[in-house]
C-alpha cells in the first residue's frame, strides 16, 4: 500500500477538523445546557475555559501526522 502524500493527509486533516469543530461545539454547548444552569458562577467559569481549549487537542494530534513527510524508499 501507497504511503499517503502529504497533500491528501492536508485534505484529510481539512475535512475532519471541518467536520469536528461543529460537532464539538454542539456536545459542548449540549452539555453546558444541561449541566449548568444552576451551576456556581465559577464552575461555568470553568466549564467555558476548559471546553473552550479542549478542542485543539485533536487537532493538536493531528496537526505533525498532516506535516509529516512520507517516509523515503
Amino acid at each position: 500500500m501507497r504511503p499517503l502524500t502529504p497533500h491528501t493527509k492536508k485534505l484529510i486533516g481539512a475535512i475532519v477538523t471541518l467536520i469536528w469543530l461543529p460537532v464539538y461545539a454542539l456536545v459542548a454547548a449540549a452539555v453546558a445546557v444541561h449541566v449548568l444552569p444552576r451551576a456556581h458562577w465559577f464552575i461555568e467559569l470553568l466549564y467555558y475555559m476548559v471546553a473552550g481549549t479542549l478542542w485543539i487537542v485533536p487537532i493538536g494530534l493531528m496537526l505533525p501526522w498532516m506535516h509529516r513527510e512520507p517516509p523515503v524508499r
